[in-house]
């Protein structure tokens, strides 16, 4: 070996190789615990001389003497694993005949079908096969330190057990994982830098995750560096919430890691008021030392969004009462609901939702490649995932979609040849279709929203004409019915609902798109004029966010050149002022894209470009006026 360097050395790869051939595919010996013997690996006292393998005081101490290995037996079949990340069932070791010796005649009794093997190895051969498979010992035996010319060498910090089945490891190649020793295994092949021993630890541990351990398993990966592993525990932990609330290790969890939990948008809960629930639950464990943490924790509550009665309840829970500093957190809670029209100041990260929490949206149908899609693909913003899960009856272009009662309504729109007048209902729960009755009217190119109940069909056209008139859907009654129609025919009109009012926004009207925007007053049965956006827009989509309504993408062309006049400009309405405002554009200009507003930001999904049907996804946050891309 070379001296006074620490990097990798060039071995002899030809003797690492005869070594190993001859210890290869023996099942690991069990390590010697009596004192007496000069055991390679074994305990040691506590002494704790500075050297390279460990600066600091340990209370486990293992030690390496530089004489040959004990003669290993090849069993058969063998009963270890390679450490490859496949981690099978562990198998039993044989029983020992003898124990082992630690000198060079040594023998071990065999017994019957096990061949002993006798390799005739040096310190020099030792401390190659250890170099060969750990980066730790081949920078320790190839530099200018103390270890490097001992005959034995102390290893604080590390289990003896466990030094002794990487010393086997070494050798031949073979591993046993076992539960009640995977962990000191673990800590052990990290120390010294046994990548792939790692690797299988951690495969195994992946393995076991369960609700009662992934705590546990999260925070000891992280103590270890094990970034993989922890982050497989945490997305376990995130994924299966519920179910460790009701363990052992949350209700020990220190304040810490509670608070990282209360923290994290990613958990998996059906509401906030979980959230609540789980914080109370582990204070109330060990009430008088957590009790001075909950003004810390519930900050970290999204309170404001708690329902109004579940809010008001928490007031008078004897964990919260004689706190001033959590009772004004409730009090921030219980105006954000009761000052609506203040919402858009009130805004902090108590207010921004948790990505599981604010349910699921659809991107239903639609112009693609194969001139009009069926499909209908669901999004997840806690995974970032789209994902299929169901199939129209029929294709269908330029129609309305809305959301009543937690089903998902398809009215009219064109298959292509036609203008259709039908109406289908899809229950995502039971993933079922069912047939709702026709409008009066065939409608494509119309919006669809939901106002106080109802559900309005606006505008659109015919097959023959641009289309002012307006119908209702009455979920009670089950019927069609005509109010007010609009000042102007509209068709790819953007439609939505801001404070008790429906909003058509843009459109064409058969001679060019629309700058103009009339709201209806269900009360009044009425339609009223607001002030035009900046530009006109066709195929605008539209959604509304804290008391504003924005207006996305669009065209503004003549009927014989739509794609010629594409917009990647937002605006964006203060009905207070009755201002349009514009704001940070898309990345990319497109027609006919769908809007939608899926917890705190607001969602473009797919459009035209000009060229191609896009699956492009952006979303907006309004707090901060940026676009970014989500998963297409």
């Amino acid at each position: 070996f070379g001296s006074g360097s620490s990097s990798r050395k060039e071995f002899d790869v030809k003797q690492i190789l005869r070594i190993r051939w001859r210890w290869f595919g023996h099942p690991a010996v069990p390590p010697p615990h009596s004192p007496s013997g000069g055991a390679a690996v074994g305990a040691t006292g506590n002494s704790c001389p500075r050297s390279f393998s460990q600066p600091e005081c340990r209370s486990s101490t293992a030690a390496l003497s530089w004489v040959s290995p004990p003669p290993l037996r090849r069993s058969r079949p063998g009963t270890s694993m390679e450490p490859s990340g496949e981690v099978p069932a562990p198998q039993p070791v044989p029983e020992r005949g003898a124990q082992v010796g630690f000198d060079e005649e040594a023998a071990v009794a065999a017994p019957s079908g096990i061949e002993e093997i006798h390799p005739e190895t040096d310190s020099s051969s030792c401390r190659l096969v250890l170099s060969s498979v750990s980066d730790y010992f081949a920078a320790m035996f190839t530099s200018d330190v103390r270890e490097a010319k001992q005959d034995e060498v102390k290893m604080e910090g590390v289990d003896p057990d466990a030094l002794w089945v990487l010393v086997q490891y070494a050798y031949t190649g073979r591993l046993e994982l076992r539960e009640d020793t995977i962990e000191s295994l673990l800590s052990a092949s990290c120390l010294l830098q046994l990548s792939s021993v790692v690797q299988a630890c951690c495969s195994f541990l992946m393995k076991q995750l369960h609700p009662s351990n992934c705590l546990g398993i999260r925070s000891y990966a992280d103590a270890q560096g094990c970034r993989d592993l922890q982050r497989a525990a945490h997305a376990y932990t995130m994924e299966h919430f519920l179910d460790v609330v009701g363990s052992q290790e949350f209700l020990l969890l220190p304040v810490e890691e509670m608070e990282r939990l209360l923290l994290s948008d990613d958990v998996n809960v059906p509401e906030e008021e979980t959230m609540v629930t789980s914080l109370l639950t582990w204070v109330s464990h060990d009430a008088p030392a957590r009790e001075s943490h909950l003004p810390l924790l519930l900050a970290h509550i999204r309170l404001p969004l708690l329902q109004p009665q579940f809010l008001a309840d928490l007031e008078c829970n004897p964990l919260l009462r004689n706190s001033m500093d959590c009772q004004r957190l409730l009090m921030e809670g219980m105006k954000y609901h009761l000052l609506p029209q203040h919402r858009p100041s009130l805004q902090s990260p108590r207010t921004r939702p948790r990505k599981a929490t604010v349910g699921a949206m659809f991107a239903v149908g639609g112009m693609d490649a194969t001139k009009g899609a069926t499909s209908i693909e669901q999004y997840c913003m806690r995974q970032d995932r789209w994902t299929q899960v169901a199939t129209m009856s029929g294709r269908r272009l330029q129609f309305g979609v809305a959301v009543l009662d937690g089903r998902l309504y398809v009215v009219g729109g064109r298959d292509g040849l036609k203008t259709l007048n039908t109406v289908e209902c899809y229950n995502p729960h039971s993933k079922t279709w069912s047939v709702l009755p026709p409008m009066s009217t065939h409608r494509h190119g119309l919006g669809v929203a939901v106002l106080e109940g109802p559900m309005y069909a606006v505008g659109g056209h015919d097959g023959w004409s641009y289309l002012s008139t307006v119908e209702r859907w009455d979920p009670q009654a089950r019927q069609w019915s005509f109010v007010a129609s609009m000042a102007t025919p509209r068709s790819t009109v953007g439609v939505a609902v801001l404070n008790s009012k429906l909003y058509a926004v843009g459109g064409r009207d058969g001679s060019s798109c629309l700058r103009s925007v009339e709201c209806f007053d269900p009360h009044t049965n009425r339609w009223n004029s607001c002030a035009p956006m900046a530009k006109r827009r066709g195929g605008v989509g539209v959604a509304t966010w804290h008391g504003f309504l924005y207006a996305i993408g669009g065209h503004d062309a003549p009927a014989s050149s739509l794609s010629s006049r594409l917009s990647d400009c937002v605006e964006r309405y203060d009905p207070q002022t009755d201002v349009w405002t514009a704001v940070a554009p898309m990345s990319i200009s497109r027609d006919a894209v769908g809007v939608c507003l899926l917890g705190d930001r607001l969602f473009a999904v797919g459009g035209y470009d000009g060229q191609v049907y896009l699956s492009i996804v952006e979303a907006y946050d309004p707090q901060t006026n940026e676009w970014t891309q989500v998963c297409t």
